[in-house]
């Protein structure tokens, strides 16, 4: 009995051993945890604040990480558009506060300024064919975008021979840093002050599609961009190279650049879909991953990117609206250009991107018309503007397509149809002829 005794008064004691070691090894991993979250947390890191007139602060390891912009070196800072040129209307509240945490030239609403270069592989790499005006609404939860067609007539901001405003970021202004020319461009000929920017590629962009996935989309019409890059049309999921090849694909559409401007609304309503159907984990990840592998450059934090995407995903598809500027097609020596209706483009402006500024006047514009007022030829862009819910339900932004073009599409889409055709017959017959 004593023997079982002590036997039993030996186990206990190495059960509470074994216990007083647990808990002493789990005190020291929670302190360790702690202490690791304090060193991340606390603000020992002295940060110099290039947008706060270079005030130094203390802030957090963690905060550094997330606030910190390692894509900025690639264009640099940008210089906002300067107070007095605002001019804010005086009905305005000035008190309104849209909680958006971020550097803003004027409270409620923000505006990003995205370039898309040409590729390298088919092109000089250095001309920026897609311009999109982004502007976020927080007072009206809404996003406006204007697309500027990249031949737009621009001899002010461009010594090129083409005049184009695809080629400002190269033959701009050689005393200012190639995304000031743009931004400045933008600024004084618009009106709209620029936040912050995103440039990328089109050999990036479709690196990006493939991060987040791919885009589902129902494409109205199939594009054949080479001999062997197709897309057939109908419901599907497009990689990054497909994606690529739609964006870029221009010469089946009858007016050519216009048509491809158009052609990219439907990809941005599907693209929209696809963001809103993505939670705040798969953002910050594909956030993180597109900065790791530096596809885009930008001025922002990707806590700002982060943030903009998961507002960006709050807004109603209706409440998306795509603008293009007004103008018509003209012909500069030997250059097609983009000839802009100053009166038509300066009204939108005024409606839409300018909604908390003093209306802006054709004097206070750099717009230059080619085609002057009174000789227009055209005015069947002047008013082309959709919403995202629209383009995606009813492909409401379809482009024309050229007949010759349009020609091939409809005898390749007989075939299909005639195929699908006797595939549902034979289906139906062997479904009566197993009843």
């Amino acid at each position: 009995m004593k023997s079982d005794r002590k036997k039993e008064q030996s186990a206990i004691s190495e059960h509470d051993t074994a216990l007083n070691i647990g808990v002493k090894l789990g005190a020291i991993f929670v302190t360790i945890g702690l202490i690791i979250l304090m060193v991340l947390y606390a603000p020992i890191i002295e940060y110099t604040s290039a947008d706060n007139f270079n005030q130094i602060t203390q802030i957090s390891i963690m905060k550094y990480f997330k606030t910190r912009k390692p894509m900025q070196y690639i264009e640099g800072k940008i210089k906002a558009m300067p107070q007095k040129q605002l001019e804010i209307r005086e009905d305005v509240d000035k008190s309104f506060n849209d909680g958006l945490d971020l550097k803003q030239t004027i409270e409620g609403q923000f505006t990003v300024l995205f370039l898309g270069f040409d590729s390298v592989e088919n092109g000089s790499g250095s001309l920026h064919d897609v311009n999109y005006l982004i502007q976020f609404n927080l007072r009206e939860a809404s996003m406006n975008i204007l697309q500027i067609p990249r031949d737009t007539y621009m001899p002010d901001y461009t010594y090129s021979y083409t005049n184009k405003f695809n080629s400002v970021y190269t033959f701009g202004n050689e005393k200012k840093s190639n995304i000031q020319r743009v931004v400045d461009c933008v600024q004084e000929c618009f009106g709209v002050p620029v936040d912050a920017y995103v440039t990328t590629t089109c050999d990036n962009i479709a690196e990006i599609i493939d991060i987040v996935g791919g885009v589902p989309i129902d494409m109205p019409y199939p594009i054949v961009f080479e001999a062997d890059k197709t897309i057939p049309n109908g419901e599907q999921v497009l990689s990054g190279e497909e994606a690529e090849w739609f964006l870029r694909f221009r010469r089946g559409y009858e007016n050519g650049d216009i048509g491809r401007v158009q052609a990219q609304r439907i990809f941005m309503a599907a693209a929209m879909k696809k963001a809103i159907s993505m939670n705040s984990v798969q953002i910050f990840s594909a956030v993180n991953k597109i900065y790791k592998q530096e596809l885009i450059a930008t001025d922002m934090s990707m806590e700002d990117m982060s943030r903009l995407a998961d507002l960006a995903g709050t807004i109603e598809m209706e409440n998306v609206n795509v603008f293009m500027l007004p103008g018509e097609d003209a012909v500069s020596g030997d250059q097609a250009i983009w000839s802009v209706h100053k009166s038509a483009a300066i009204d939108m402006l005024n409606e839409y991107f300018r909604t908390q500024q003093v209306k802006l006047t054709s004097e206070k514009s750099m717009l230059t018309e080619f085609i002057p007022e009174g000789e227009y030829l055209s005015t069947d862009y002047d008013e082309m503007n959709a919403n995202l819910q629209d383009i995606d339900e009813n492909q409401s932004a379809d482009p024309d397509l050229s007949s010759s073009y349009k020609r091939k599409y409809d005898a390749d889409y007989d075939k299909r149809h005639e195929t699908e055709t006797t595939k549902e017959t034979e289906t139906t017959t062997k479904h009566f002829s197993k009843r």
